[in-house]
C-alpha cells in the first residue's frame, strides 16, 4: 500500500462520483410524471417482460461461469498453470459487467413513459429525460469498471508488494476479469439481440406488411416483445458490451505499461495507473458534456444530432487538453508523444461516429438513396442497402489504421527500428489510444442508451393514443435514437479493434509468465536451432522469433484463415437464429389474429405474454451455441496449433471481423433511417408500397444492426481475453 502514489485515489472517487451521480439523474427522472393509466400499465408490461428476460438469461449464465471457474480453479489449483486469484478476478468482471446492463436497463425501463409524458410538454423536456435516463447507463458503466479495478489494484498490490515482478503479475491477472466482462457482454448481446429482433421481425412482418397497421399498434400481439427487445438488446447488452471494452482498453494499456517500463520501476508505476487516471478525469469531463444536452422545440433532425454532438465532441475536447496535463504531471517518459497517441484515439472514434452518422442518417445522400431505391421495390431496397454498408467500410478501416500507426509512433518517437522497446512502448501508445478514444464513454454511452428509451416512448405515445403531436415528437426522438445508436455501434467497434490490438500484444506477457513458471517448474524449451531459450530475459521479438511467427509459417496462416471463418460463422449462427426465433414469432402473430376475434377492429385484446415468451424462449435456447464457440474454438486452436496458430487466429478474426462489424450495422441502420424518411412523408410515406419496399429492407436490416454486428466486436475481444487465461494451458502442450 505505501507504494500506491496519491494520484491513484483519484480513481476510486471518481467511480463513486459516477455511480453517486447516476443515482441522482435516476432518482431525478423517477419523479417525473409517467402519465395516464393507460401509459403506466403499458410501461409496467414491458418492465415485466423485461426483467422476467434478464432473470432467465442471468440463470444460464450463472450455471456457465460457474463451470468455468471451476476450470480455471483446477488450471491454477492442480496443473498450477494459472494465477490463483484468476477464478476470483473472473467471476467479479462477470458480476460488475451484469450489473451494469441490470442497472441501465432497470432505468430505461422506467424512463420510457415519463419521456412520452415529457413529450406531451415539449420536445426539448422529452429529449433530456431520456437522454439522463441513458446517461445512468454511461456512469453506471464507468464507474461500475473503475471501481472494479481500483478494488482489484489495491487487493493484489497488497499481495505482491515487494516482488521484482509484481505489477507485471498484477496487471496480467487483472486483466483475466476482463473475460468475465467479455463473457457476460457476447450472452448479453447475442441473447439480446436474438430477442429483440425476433419480435420486431414478427411485429413487423405480419403487423405492418401483412395486417397494413402501424407501428407499436396495439393491436399487435408481438408490440410488447418489440419494446421489451430494444431494452434486453439495446441496453442491458450494450451496457455489458461496453464495460468490457472499456475495462479491457484499461487493463491491456496497464499490462503494456508494467512490460515496456519493466526496467524502471518508479516510471512503471506511473505507466500502469496512467490509463486509469485518465478514464478517471474522463468521468468528470462526461458529466460536463451531459449537462449541455438540450434543443428547443421543432429542432431538425441536424438540430437534434448538433444538440448531442455538443455535449460529445465538448467532453472529447476537454479530455484532449486534460491529457497533456495528466501525462505531463505524472512525469512520463515521452509524455507529449503519449499525449499525441491518445489524441489519435480520440480523433478516431470521432470520425467513425461521424462517418457512421453519414452513413446512416436520413440527413444524407446515402439513406435517402435507400429510400428513392423503394420505387422500384424490395430487392433494390436491399441491394441499395447492402452496396452502401460495404462503401461504409472504408473509412473506419482507414482511420483505425492510422491511429494504429500513428499511436505507436508517437509513443516510440516515430522510431521505425523494430528494437525490442521501440515495440513494446509502440504498443502502450495503441493502447493509450484505446483509453482515449473511450475516455468519455459516460456521454457515448448515453447517446446510445438513450436510443431505445426514445423508441419505447414512440411506442408508449400510440398505444396510449396520445396527441399526433405528441407523436410527431417522439419520432423525431426516436428517428434521432436509431442515427445515436448506429453511432455508438460504429464507436464499440472502432474502440474493439484498437483494445483487440493491445490484447493481441498483452496476449505475448502472458505467454511469457506462463514459460517461467515452466521453467521454474524444471521445464526447458529449444529454439528451432537446438539452443536452449530462456523466457525469463527474452523481448517480444525474442518470443516472435522463437514461435516463428511469420507468413511462412503454415500454422499462422491457417489460425489466420480460422479468425476470418469464425467471424463468418459466428454471423451466421446468428443470423439463423434471428430467423429462427422471428418464424415462431410470425406464426404466434398470424395465430393470434386467426382466432382471437376483435383483434383487429380493437374491440380484444391480444395475448402479450405468449409473444414475450416466444421470444424469451427463442433467445435462451438461440444463444448458447454461438457463444460457446467464441470461448472453445481459441482453445482448440491454441492445443493443436500453439502460439503461433493463436496469434494468426487473433490477428485474421480482428480484420475480418471488425470489417464485417461496420459493414453490418451501417447497412441496419441505413434501412431503418430509409424506412423513418418515407414514413415522414416522402415517396408515398405509410402505408405505400414504397413503404413496404422499405420495411422489408428494414427487416432484414435487423439482424444486422442489433444481433450480428454488434456482438462481432465482443467477439474478437472475448477470442483475445479467452487466448491470455488459457495461455497457460497452451504452454502445457508446447
Amino acid at each position: 500500500m505505501n507504494n500506491i502514489p496519491l494520484v491513484f485515489w483519484l480513481i476510486p472517487i471518481a467511480s463513486i462520483v459516477a455511480l453517486g451521480m447516476a443515482w441522482y439523474f435516476f432518482r431525478t427522472m423517477m419523479k417525473e410524471d409517467e402519465g395516464t393509466e393507460r401509459m403506466k400499465e403499458i410501461a409496467a408490461h414491458v418492465r415485466k417482460g423485461a426483467m422476467a428476460y434478464l432473470k432467465q438469461q442471468y440463470k444460464v449464465v450463472t450455471i456457465v461461469f460457474i463451470v468455468l471457474a471451476f476450470v480455471f480453479a483446477f488450471m491454477a489449483y492442480v496443473l498450477k498453470v494459472q494465477n490463483p486469484w484468476v477464478p476470483f478476478a473472473f467471476l467479479t468482471g462477470g458480476l460488475f459487467s451484469g450489473l451494469a446492463g441490470f442497472f441501465g436497463m432497470k432505468t430505461a425501463t422506467y424512463a420510457s413513459a415519463r419521456t412520452a409524458h415529457g413529450a406531451r410538454t415539449g420536445l426539448d423536456k422529452g429529449l433530456r429525460i431520456a437522454f439522463r435516463s441513458g446517461a445512468v447507463m454511461g456512469l453506471v458503466v464507468v464507474g461500475l469498471g473503475l471501481l472494479d479495478i481500483a478494488i482489484w489494484f489495491v487487493v493484489l498490490n497488497a499481495v505482491y508488494e515487494g516482488e521484482n515482478t509484481a505489477l507485471i503479475t498484477i496487471t496480467t491477472t487483472m486483466l483475466t476479469f476482463g473475460m468475465g466482462a467479455s463473457t457476460q457482454a457476447l450472452f448479453a448481446r447475442v441473447g439480446g439481440g436474438i430477442y429483440t429482433k425476433a419480435a420486431d421481425v414478427g411485429a413487423d412482418l405480419v403487423g405492418k406488411v401483412e395486417a397494413n397497421i402501424p407501428e407499436d399498434d396495439p393491436r399487435n400481439p408481438a408490440t410488447i416483445a418489440d419494446n421489451v427487445g430494444d431494452n434486453v438488446g439495446d441496453v442491458a447488452g450494450m451496457g455489458a458490451d461496453l464495460y468490457e471494452s472499456y475495462c479491457g482498453s484499461i487493463l491491456s494499456t496497464a499490462a503494456l505499461g508494467a512490460t515496456a517500463f519493466a526496467m524502471n520501476g518508479d516510471m512503471q508505476l506511473r505507466a500502469v495507473i496512467a490509463p486509469m487516471v485518465i478514464a478517471a478525469i474522463g468521468i468528470f469531463l462526461s458529466l460536463i458534456g451531459i449537462f449541455l444536452v438540450r434543443t428547443k422545440e421543432g429542432a431538425s433532425m441536424k438540430e437534434l444530432l448538433h444538440s448531442l454532438g455538443l455535449g460529445t465532441n465538448v467532453s472529447a475536447g476537454l479530455i484532449a487538453v486534460a491529457t497533456f496535463v495528466i501525462l505531463y504531471l505524472l512525469g512520463i517518459e515521452n509524455w507529449l508523444g503519449l499525449s499525441f497517441s491518445v489524441i489519435s484515439g480520440l480523433v478516431a472514434g470521432v470520425v467513425i461516429g461521424q462517418a457512421t452518422e453519414y452513413y446512416t442518417s436520413q440527413s444524407y445522400r446515402p439513406t435517402q438513396k435507400i429510400a428513392e431505391a423503394s420505387q422500384t421495390g424490395p430487392a433494390t431496397v436491399i441491394i441499395k442497402g447492402i452496396g452502401t454498408g460495404m462503401i461504409s467500410t472504408m473509412i473506419p478501416v482507414v482511420t483505425i489504421s492510422v491511429a494504429i500507426m500513428l499511436s505507436y509512433l508517437c509513443a516510440n518517437g516515430f522510431d521505425m527500428s523494430l528494437s525490442a522497446k521501440s515495440i513494446s512502448i509502440g504498443l502502450y501508445g495503441i493502447g493509450i489510444a484505446a483509453v482515449g478514444m473511450l475516455s468519455t464513454l459516460g456521454i457515448t454511452l448515453a447517446t446510445d442508451a438513450y436510443g431505445p428509451i426514445a423508441d419505447n416512448a414512440g411506442g408508449n405515445a400510440e398505444m396510449s393514443g396520445l396527441g399526433e403531436e405528441v407523436r410527431e415528437r417522439t419520432d423525431a426522438l426516436d428517428a434521432l435514437g436509431n442515427t445515436t445508436a448506429a453511432t455508438g455501434k460504429g464507436f464499440a467497434i472502432g474502440s474493439a479493434a484498437l483494445t483487440a490490438l493491445a490484447l493481441l500484444a498483452s496476449y505475448i506477457e502472458e505467454i511469457k509468465i506462463a514459460m517461467i513458471r515452466a521453467v521454474e517448474n524444471g521445464k526447458q524449451y529449444f529454439d528451432a536451432a537446438g539452443n536452449v531459450f530462456d523466457p525469463t530475459n527474452a523481448t517480444t521479438i525474442d518470443f516472435i522469433n522463437f514461435f516463428q511467427v511469420n507468413l511462412i509459417n503454415p500454422k499462422v496462416l491457417v489460425g489466420a484463415f480460422l479468425g476470418a471463418m469464425a467471424a463468418f460463422l459466428f454471423c451466421g449462427l446468428t443470423m439463423g437464429a434471428v430467423g429462427r426465433a422471428a418464424e415462431s414469432m410470425v406464426q404466434e402473430v398470424r395465430r393470434q389474429f386467426r382466432e382471437i376475434k376483435g383483434i383487429l377492429e380493437g374491440k380484444a385484446t391480444p395475448d402479450y405474454g405468449r409473444c414475450v415468451e416466444i421470444s424469451t424462449r427463442g433467445a435462451q435456447r438461440e444463444m448458447i451455441i454461438p457463444s460457446l464457440l467464441a470461448i472453445v474454438i481459441p482453445i482448440v486452436v491454441g492445443l493443436v496449433l500453439g502460439v503461433a496458430g493463436v496469434l494468426g487466429l487473433l490477428t485474421g478474426g480482428l480484420a475480418a471481423g471488425f470489417t464485417l462489424a461496420v459493414f453490418m450495422s451501417n447497412s441496419g441502420g441505413a434501412w431503418d433511417n430509409a424506412k423513418k424518411m418515407i414514413e415522414e412523408g416522402h415517396f408515398g410515406g405509410k402505408g405505400s408500397e414504397n413503404h413496404k419496399a422499405t420495411i422489408v429492407g428494414d427487416t432484414v436490416g435487423d439482424p444486422f444492426k442489433d444481433t450480428s454486428g454488434p456482438s462481432l466486436n465482443i467477439l474478437i475481444k472475448l477470442m483475445s481475453m479467452v487466448s491470455i487465461v488459457m495461455a497457460g494451458l497452451t504452454i502445457i502442450f508446447l
